[in-house]
Order: structure tokens, then sequence, then C-alpha cells
């Protein structure tokens, strides 16, 4: 009997909280991967620009205390706080058996909540590859999730003109990382 090829990637599928029909994006990311390089994965498959602060939380139940995310929280947090460039996605799932749940907040002011499931491992190298997904992410600082209810059941105008709630190509989706602005020099 031939021996199990370990895992080394694992499938993600990423949804918001709050707004039906749902929007959703799945993607596979190594287990190498770092919380920071999930982040910029979740950001890519949002189609957002990742210019606003982040965090994960998990914890036992519905308690979720812990978080992953940037130095700087850590003061903030009332359970254990970890650096997201030091724990892997496979440091953090360990032995646990799969699909693994924690939640990912994005915009502290807009509050974004996403549900992350960590599904299934597989085989396979490299950076994150699309799967799939369903609708258009909200725009970028629009308001929140009661807001962006509010403009697709018609009760008030969508923030960004020519917005499509229903359009997502995942072809569309660029993992690449975006350049950071750098300030110019007088």
């Amino acid at each position: 009997m031939a021996a199990k090829v370990p895992e080394t990637r694992v499938v993600v599928k990423v949804f918001l909280y709050g707004i039906k029909p749902e929007i959703w994006r799945r993607f596979s990311i190594s287990k190498e991967a770092s919380f920071l390089d999930l982040n910029d994965a979740i950001q890519a498959a949002m189609g957002w620009d990742n210019k606003h602060p982040h965090e994960f939380r998990h914890g036992k139940g519905k308690r979720l205390v812990d978080v992953i995310g940037p130095v700087g929280l850590e003061d903030q947090v009332p359970g254990e706080f970890q650096d997201e460039k030091r724990i892997t996605v496979g440091d953090f799932l360990g032995r646990r058996r799969l699909p693994v749940r924690m939640l990912y907040r994005y915009d502290f002011a807009d509050e974004w909540i996403h549900e992350v499931v960590f599904e299934k491992g597989e085989q396979g190298e490299g950076g994150p590859v699309m799967l799939d997904g369903a609708r258009a992410c909200p725009e970028e600082d629009s308001g929140g999730t009661f807001q962006y209810v509010q403009a697709y059941a018609g009760e008030i105008e969508w923030m960004h003109p020519g917005y499509d709630p229903e359009k997502f190509d995942p072809a569309e989706v660029d993992f690449a990382k975006k350049k950071t602005r750098t300030r110019k020099r007088k």
C-alpha cells in the first residue's frame, strides 16, 4: 500500500454575513501561506483594495476572542493574539479535522464580517488559485451590510454608479500582490 501524500494546500470558502443572496468566493491556498497572505488572497478574491484594518477571530463555540491579525491590535484583544505574519494556515489548522471555521472582519467602520471555512485539503503548489464564486462584492467604503441591503432592495441608490451586484467572473481575480504606494520625495 502506497504512503498517503501529504496535503499541501487547503480549499477556502469565504462569504459575507447578512447578505442574501449570498456573496461568496472559493479559492485554494498553500498551507505555508501566512495569515497576512490569506488576508491578501481574500482581498483579491473579494475585489477590495486592502486599505482598511482587518482581523481573523477564532475560539471555542461562539466565544471568538482569539485573534490573528496585524501587530497593533494585541492591546484590543481579550483572548490570545497571534501576529498574522508569524502563523501559517498550516500552523493554525494543525491536526484539526476539516472543515474549520473562523471569522474575518474587514474595515472596522463599515464592519464587513465574513465567515472563512477551510473546507478540505488538497495537493498542489504555487500561489492562490481562484476556483469559484458568486455575485459582486460590495464596493469599498459603501457603508456596510445595512446600506448594501438597502441599496439592493432599491430603498437607496448605489453609492458607486455602474455597480452591478450580480456580476462576478472568477477569471478576473488577480492574486498578484498590489504594489504599495510610495510617497515621492521633495
